[in-house]
Parts: structure tokens; C-alpha cells; sequence
């Protein structure tokens, strides 16, 4: 299993369009082969600073998430319209934990 962290900046004032961008991601992930849970976090001591930590299977799932025309769609529209700088991402793998996972 892996957990993505995305770091993301936004433009004063698009905070709430970006909350509402990510629900479409979310909805887009949930329907991905070894995709496990999403969650979106926002920073209370910074404005416009927001984390979604994003749970896989393996890497493999994720980056063909990553990859397909979904993600394109919804990552240009971003850069375009919301964002304040380059997202950061990084990827946490987990020893087997011995927990279920979906698939």
C-alpha cells in the first residue's frame, strides 16, 4: 500500500472552487482499480494551503490514475484557474501492514 501526499497552493478566493474541483477527483479516484480512500486537508494556520493524502494499493494503480485523460482534464484546469504554484507530491510506501485493501 501507498499513501500520495499532494500539496497544493491556491489563489486567494478560489478556495472553495477548489474544494469543489477536488470532490470531482475524488469521485473520479473511487472509481479507479486500487484506489482506497482520499481525504482533503486544509491548512488553518495558512490560507489557500491545502494536503489530500490519497491511499493505493501500489504504486502501479496510482500512476495510472496519474496518467489517464480524467486527471489531465482536471490538472490543467487547475494550473489555469486556481493555483497558486506547482503542486508538491510525494509517495509513501507502507511495509505490509496487514491490513485488507480494496481491489
Amino acid at each position: 500500500m501507498i499513501t500520495v501526499g499532494m500539496n497544493y497552493r491556491i489563489l486567494p478566493g478560489k478556495e472553495q472552487v477548489f474544494e469543489v474541483a477536488f470532490r470531482s477527483v475524488l469521485k473520479a479516484m473511487a472509481a479507479c482499480d486500487g484506489h482506497t480512500e482520499s481525504h482533503l486537508w486544509q491548512d488553518v494556520d495558512a490560507p489557500g494551503s491545502y494536503l489530500i493524502t490519497s491511499e493505493w494499493n501500489d504504486s502501479t494503480a496510482y500512476e495510472a490514475f496519474v496518467h489517464s485523460e480524467q486527471f489531465a482534464k482536471i490538472a490543467n484546469w487547475g494550473k489555469e484557474q486556481v493555483l497558486a504554484g506547482r503542486p508538491r507530491h510525494w509517495i509513501h510506501e507502507h511495509p505490509d501492514d496487514g491490513r485488507p485493501t480494496a481491489g
